[in-house]
């Protein structure tokens, strides 16, 4: 516990990294972050991968033999990402091993055009899971509504599970329940329980960022910055109970793992904020927090870790949601916009990485002639 990300895992939270390129795996910085940082994992989304790609001298010489191969935009995204997967994968190979699967996790998202699409997003996460051939991959699933039945078919399946986009207690009481059907899907299939893993990725710090919006609003700013917070130790709570009930206990006793919850969105927007806030704020066993390298760094050289700081704040946090709803807040209208926003944003990240590609690719064409 000679550092505060050493401090981080030993009070049980795992360190994902929220960043992946072919730069980090060929240069050996990932396999540095995991020896000197803590870092147990890494998380990727299309925001990622297209600033990656943009910057892309490390794709340049498979990007021109797609383009020989008369690839597509969407064929090269599809080979290129899960190449990298595969490379991280085995990066953190030993980690899986030591942690007996529960950590060493590399995560790849299906297309955000098919949030709303359930029977493709299960075929794509299929895609996905059999291409890169990993068993300490996550295939990452959006939360909306359409996702829910995708995350327990893909769980039936037996394969491990990023759920993404939670904003809301609604929403994750939903995603629990789709994990445990899942499961329960999948003993009856004859899967071993115990090699199917999941993490539920609760969003904290985009909540705060619409929340203090309307409270600058309704003049109510001494409720600013506490929302993520508080609403992430409701989520935890919530996590807990379900957990603990009759039908989780009867999976775990057959071997099922826990869904863990994941902290997403842990960079800090506001700058008047510590930079720290939704990491040392969010310390509970069981947990991940998946920061960008920034937060990582800023955690690493200064972070003060106390110990559990979410089992013991249930009250006060549903005293705040109380002030929240009084002071004119709808949080359901907040979680509903989020969520939307949330897919849209990736959508338009996805667009910009199939330019981004489409754009080297016509590239790597005219310089092979």
């Amino acid at each position: 516990m000679s550092t505060p990300t050493a401090a981080l895992v030993a009070n049980g939270v795992s360190i994902w990294l929220d960043d992946l390129s072919r730069q980090r795996i060929m240069t050996g910085n990932l396999a540095d972050l995991i020896a000197t940082r803590n870092v147990n994992g890494i998380t990727t989304n299309p925001t990622i991968f297209a600033g990656a790609l943009a910057d892309g001298a490390a794709y340049e010489s498979q990007v021109n033999v797609l383009a020989g191969r008369g690839a597509t935009a969407d064929e090269a995204i599809f080979e290129i990402t899960t190449d990298d997967v595969r490379a991280a994968a085995d990066v953190f190979r030993h980690v899986y091993d030591e942690t007996d699967g529960v950590d060493g996790r590399v995560s790849i998202e299906v297309s955000p055009d098919l949030a709303h699409d359930t029977d493709a997003t299960i075929a794509e996460a299929k895609k996905l899971w059999a291409t890169v051939d990993r068993p300490n991959v996550h295939i990452k699933i959006p939360a909306t509504l359409a996702g829910l039945p995708a995350i327990t078919a893909v769980i039936a399946e037996g394969i491990s599970v990023n759920v993404t986009l939670i904003f809301s207690l609604e929403r994750y009481a939903g995603v629990i329940d789709a994990y445990l059907t899942g499961l329960e899907q999948a003993q009856a299939a004859g899967h071993d329980l115990s090699k199917i893993h999941s993490v539920a990725s609760f969003f904290v710090s985009r909540v705060d960022t619409e929340v203090d919006k309307r409270l600058t609003e309704l003049g109510a700013e001494a409720l600013k910055s506490k929302s993520g917070i508080e609403n992430a130790r409701l989520a935890y709570e919530l996590y807990e109970r379900e957990f603990a009930g009759d039908r989780a206990k009867k999976l775990l006793d057959a071997g099922a793992n826990v869904q863990r919850p994941l902290w997403a969105s842990t960079g800090v927007k506001d700058p008047s904020l510590p930079d720290t806030l939704y990491v040392t704020e969010l310390v509970a066993p069981g947990t991940v927090n998946t920061m960008p390298e920034k937060t990582l760094e800023a955690t690493f050289d200064h972070g003060v870790i106390e110990g559990d700081k979410v089992t013991n704040a249930y009250g006060p946090a549903h005293e705040y949601f109380d002030a929240l709803r009084a002071a004119g807040v709808d949080f359901d209208d907040v979680t509903h916009t989020l969520e939307t926003e949330g897919v849209d944003k990736f959508i338009a990240s996805w667009k910009e990485l199939q330019e981004t590609v489409a754009t080297a690719l016509k590239g790597g064409v005219e310089a092979a002639r």
